[in-house]
């Protein structure tokens, strides 16, 4: 791993009360920071991200460090125009295009074949580029100001759970990076979805807001990489997130599933031994059950009937977690929203990734 310096971090701040002059100093700067090889965290409508320019092998490497990263683990480029996508794959199929019309700008990537502009430092050392153009608007606008590509995974320490407020980034990044930009913006709280058509049928190899069910409304079918559920897969990730443990937090993370219940009564049983050994227990109940969890840290993630409300808050809740400093973390499956193609696949795999696959079934 790359030995890394500790740099002064710059923050800078944009705020509802900026000019659009304020805002276009602002990304103008931090772009700058980019071309001259450096690293700028900005915020994405999923998570905040890490930005370095994906053209520059430096650029990747300097990532890798600050992440703590193993190089094998592709970086999404950024783009900010669809005409930008030609110089950088070397085609784009049918396919693509549908899926692009459909979701562009917006929380969806697609991974191509390369073009050989795009070095093997940004890929993982892989032939195919993982392509997003985010939809926030402010992402699109640094995007640009940093030369039109943009290397980016989410903004956190390798295995963290990705951040969704500036102070999240803070707290893994200062000293690590050149420039964080604070600003609102951050609505969904999980990274893309990620789409591979490179193959006849498009395939998932990460689920996210984007979802399997809305993705074949346009393109047909569409299917979904086995690996996803699956601890036990030791091939080359062909994309962010696939290979490694991510998300987790201090804490040991346990997923339990089950009649309600029945999942109320186990956890508050390992709550009340843990509590005994003198250690704090976290709980992610869903408000439905809520009332009846006893522990040191309860969190509130909506209705299970609202997936979006859930996947906005997680990463949010194990970096609480991780303050409050708890030791075991409890939290509900939503393995049974599988069956409806919807955005609790996307929940259900960052639950699973953060528990490192430990279920209890009670």
């Amino acid at each position: 791993m790359e030995q890394l310096l500790k740099m002064e971090t710059k923050i800078v701040t944009i705020g509802k009360n900026d000019s659009s002059e304020d805002v276009e100093e602002k990304l103008a700067c931090a772009g700058c920071v980019i071309r001259r090889g450096g690293l700028v965290a900005f915020p994405t409508e999923t998570v905040y991200g890490l930005g370095g320019d994906a053209l520059n092998p430096e650029s990747s490497r300097k990532i890798y460090a600050a992440k703590g990263r193993p190089c094998d683990n592709p970086l999404i480029v950024h783009i900010a125009d669809i005409a930008a996508l030609e110089q950088i794959v070397c085609e784009i199929p049918q396919t693509a295009k549908k899926l692009a019309d459909a979701f562009w700008p917006g929380p969806l990537t697609m991974i191509f074949r390369r073009a050989a502009i795009v070095p093997h430092q940004t890929t993982g050392g892989l032939d195919t580029v993982a392509v997003r153009m985010p939809g926030h608007p402010l992402a699109r606008l640094f995007i640009r100001k940093a030369g039109g590509y943009v290397a980016a995974p989410s903004a956190n320490l390798s295995g963290k759970p990705s951040p969704t407020l500036a102070k999240h980034v803070v707290q893994d990044m200062d000293g690590r990076i050149d420039m964080i930009i604070d600003a609102e913006g951050v609505e969904i709280g999980l990274e893309s979805t990620i789409v591979d058509v490179t193959g006849e049928i498009p395939m998932i190899l990460r689920p996210g807001y984007i979802t399997q069910k809305m993705l074949s409304g346009v393109v047909g079918a569409v299917d979904m990489d086995v690996t996803i559920y699956d601890s036990s897969s030791a091939q080359a990730p062909k994309a962010p997130g696939m290979k490694y443990r991510h998300y987790a937090p201090k804490g040991e993370l346990v997923i339990v599933e089950g009649e309600p219940q029945k999942v109320v009564r186990y956890i508050n049983q390992q709550a009340a031994l843990h509590e005994a050994e003198g250690k704090r227990t976290g709980i992610i109940g869903t408000e439905e059950l809520l009332p009846e969890y006893h522990a040191a840290s309860v969190k509130n993630a909506g209705s299970k009937s609202d997936s979006t409300t859930i996947a906005r808050q997680l990463y949010t809740f194990l970096r609480e977690f991780d303050d409050e400093d708890v030791s075991y973390i409890y939290a509900e499956s939503f393995a049974e929203t599988f069956t409806d193609y919807g955005f609790g696949q996307a929940v259900m795999n960052r639950l699973l990734k953060a528990a490192g696959h430990k279920v209890i079934r009670v």
